[in-house]
């Protein structure tokens, strides 16, 4: 079994939004803004695969949005979704499953192509796995978290009959144990990957950057911030003991790293690498 980072670009976001209440002399020094308050966030996706089975983790931002939406946030880097998974030998024929951590468009955009004025799915022979509190929330959201959800990133889904939905405790091909968060969003995705003696977990928004590890740092993207932190603090004791390797879907600087109780009483990164493993 290969466990392998697919980069799909990097977009930037505001600061103060990706940070909450922390204040930007505290964050500015972890993760650099720009005269504008824009920091740099990558679109990390993660590929499993088993061989018989190929299982993408989130698809980036996709390429079928207007020049007008892409221009809000700066898309930057060499890589894309195809790109990166050709890198590895692989073709878009050759994924059988895709985890949606959740349906935010820079998490499930490349899911759908727009190909000749139809919006098709860009692996034809996946199935589309996430949770159903989610896909009702998607289809149904609150007037803050609207604008994430753009139906042509997964209503086609629906409708080609490819979803399937997952519920916390599963486990997707034997290896990946899916754990279901609320504060971000609703149903969100953060699928640990039982990898030989090593335990990853894909952090989706939860933990997006290594940044964000601390208790209290929490985006202001999050519906239940709250929630999220209660999340954090059941979670990172955990991570901690077991020695797990968080994989960050954001962060443009370090792609994983472990977690340690300092001589504060807080969580912070160790081991923080953007080096995969060997």
């Amino acid at each position: 079994m290969k466990v392998l980072p697919i980069h799909t670009g990097n977009f930037k976001l505001d600061g103060g939004a990706m940070f909450g209440v922390v204040p930007k002399v505290i964050w500015n020094k972890l993760v650099p803004a720009n005269e504008n308050n824009l920091c740099n966030w990558s679109m990390r996706c993660l590929l499993v695969d088993k061989g018989d089975r190929k299982i993408l983790i989130d698809t980036g931002i996709g390429n079928k949005q207007s020049e007008k939406f892409y221009c809000h946030y700066d898309l930057n880097g060499d890589q894309s979704l195809l790109g990166s998974l050709s890198m590895h030998g692989i073709s878009a024929n050759e994924i059988t499953d895709v985890l949606l951590t959740h349906l935010h468009f820079d998490h499930c955009g490349g899911a759908i192509i727009n190909k000749d004025g139809d919006l098709v799915p860009q692996f034809p022979n996946a199935v589309y796995h996430l949770t159903e509190s989610h896909w009702n929330h998607a289809n149904n959201p609150n007037d803050r978290e609207k604008a994430s959800f753009l139906p042509e990133n997964f209503v086609p889904l629906k409708e080609l009959g490819l979803l399937n939905f997952l519920k916390d405790g599963d486990m997707l091909a034997d290896c990946i144990e899916i754990k279901v968060f609320n504060g971000h969003t609703f149903g969100m995705i953060a699928p640990i990957i039982h990898w030989g003696q090593e335990k990853l977990m894909y952090m989706a928004d939860l933990i997006p950057a290594a940044a964000h590890i601390p208790v209290n740092y929490v985006m202001g993207y999050d519906i239940q911030p709250l929630i999220t932190m209660e999340e954090k603090k059941s979670l990172l004791p955990w991570l901690a003991s077991e020695k797990v390797w968080l994989i960050f879907e954001h962060d443009a600087m370090h792609c994983r790293a472990q977690v340690q109780l300092n001589e504060k009483g807080q969580y912070k990164a160790i081991n923080a690498t953007d080096e995969w493993f060997n």
